[in-house]
């Protein structure tokens, strides 16, 4: 199935889209998740695809993107290839449970580790919305912002497949869990995951998401995730993109906090074409903690955009934001972050900040920092800066005998070290020190975790785009 045809305007074409797969989309999916795909579409119809006056998406246009012709599967995903064969985790002494999505669905030959605890269920979105509807009924669709992001409705009205994860009460999941996410087709295609978590009382998980490409094509992916944290439950969830240039990805993350509940999302854009992250959390129990972290580095002609919501509704919460950028060449960037006090908010401690190296006079920087405070009683603060390399840092290192290049390197990765820092999983952490060094260096150029990636048809090699 395919969505062409460029002489009718592009919002008609996913609404022609929808209508002429519905049927398709409400067989794949429980009556819970097809409930909600009407409302979905008609916002989206109303609001069409965000432009720039849409003041939350004034640096992104993401129309160009849409307009493209793309292909999509709203039928169950094929796949025969062994995806442990093709993805190679470069993670050295990572000790994960590994699960695989193709082009958004879920690998349907995933081994699921024996060694999960007990009651935990993980698999696939779509088919535990059937066979677990309780759940989907308590969760699904309850914290996405549809009203607010045309984009989350459009994922709403098409969502196919994706992870499900939920993690019953006191129950702790010590390894981390890993989602491979790979897109491979042979023509242009476009993806609508849809992801859910669920932490009950006291339980403990992490999630690493690594999106990758496995074909040179036109790629547009536009996620969800929501994720219901209850009281005590500890959750991270890390984003690693490492895509080639091609590639348009869209990620929504939505957290819901209850009662001393603790929270690190991560978000790692080390290679892509364009990027928008959103995260949304909030914080409706006294005492939940949320740290929300960001680093990307771009160059060429690449854009991303990290956009954050964090909402104090209760008192007595404490949040932590940073995000960084790099970026050279041409390559263009936005942050904007907005952390909401409630006039009940007492007591909060909210910190924002985000801090951009420019290497180049061409590559830009948008950042918009923002805090509305309802109540009297808080501490916090947010700040932005946008610079380039520090000269007298680099005339010391020159001094002492180390070359143009390298100081050049050094200096870009003490930039990074405080964000990266922030990964609280060791083996991750080290690893995205090396990866972050590489792309310092111009080592990584794309996806270097397929085992596909940086062969053609005769496997002599080929230039990144």
């Amino acid at each position: 199935m395919s969505i062409a045809g460029t002489d009718i305007k592009t919002e008609e074409k996913y609404i022609s889209l929808f209508k002429d797969n519905l049927g398709h989309l409400n067989v794949i999916t429980s009556e819970e998740v097809a409930n909600e795909r009407e409302a979905g579409i008609r916002i989206f119809e109303e609001k069409g695809i965000p432009n720039r006056k849409v003041e939350n998406y004034k640096y992104t246009n993401l129309n160009p993107q849409f307009e493209r012709d793309y292909a999509c599967d709203f039928e169950h995903e094929v796949f025969n290839q062994n995806l442990s064969e093709v993805f190679n985790c470069n993670v050295e002494d990572l000790d994960a449970i590994t699960v695989y999505l193709i082009n958004g669905w879920y690998y349907r030959k995933n081994q699921v580790s024996e060694s999960l605890p007990k009651g935990v269920l993980m698999g696939s979105f779509a088919e535990f919305s059937k066979s677990h509807p309780d759940i989907f009924k308590a969760h699904y669709n309850k914290y996405a912002k549809n009203e607010e992001d045309s984009l989350v409705a459009l994922n709403t009205a098409f969502a196919q497949d994706g992870f499900f994860l939920y993690i019953p009460k006191g129950v702790v999941v010590e390894k981390p869990i890993q989602i491979v996410n790979i897109m491979k087709s042979s023509e242009d295609f476009m993806a609508f995951p849809r992801n859910l978590v669920v932490l009950e009382e006291n339980a403990q998980a992490k999630i690493m998401v690594c999106e990758h490409t496995l074909s040179d094509n036109k790629f547009l992916v536009n996620g969800v995730t929501e994720a219901y944290i209850d009281k005590n439950a500890v959750f991270d969830l890390y984003s690693i993109q490492n895509q080639h240039n091609l590639t348009t990805n869209i990620s929504s993350v939505f957290i819901k906090q209850k009662q001393n509940s603790n929270i690190l999302t991560h978000n790692l854009t080390l290679h892509t074409g364009v990027t928008r992250n959103n995260v949304y959390v909030h914080m409706d129990d006294e005492h939940c903690e949320s740290k929300v972290y960001g680093l990307f580095v771009s160059d060429k002609s690449q854009h991303v955009d990290n956009f954050s919501f964090i909402d104090h509704a209760k008192p007595n919460c404490y949040s932590e934001e940073l995000f960084k950028g790099v970026l050279d060449d041409t390559a263009t960037g936005a942050f904007a972050g907005k952390i909401m006090v409630r006039p009940d908010a007492q007591k909060t401690n909210a910190f924002q900040k985000n801090d951009n190296l420019l290497l180049t006079d061409t590559a830009k920087m948008n950042t918009k920092p923002m805090l509305e405070i309802y109540a009297d009683d808080v501490k916090c603060s947010h700040g932005a800066t946008v610079g380039q390399l520090d000269e007298k840092s680099m005339f010391y290192l020159r001094s002492r005998g180390i070359g143009k290049d390298e100081a050049r390197i050094l200096l870009m990765y003490a930039f990074a070290y405080e964000v990266v820092e922030k990964i609280r999983v060791e083996a991750v952490r080290e690893q995205i020190r090396g990866l972050v060094e590489q792309v310092f260096r111009g080592e990584l150029n794309k996806c270097n975790s397929c085992a596909l990636c940086g062969q053609d048809a005769s496997g002599k090699g080929y230039t990144c785009m």
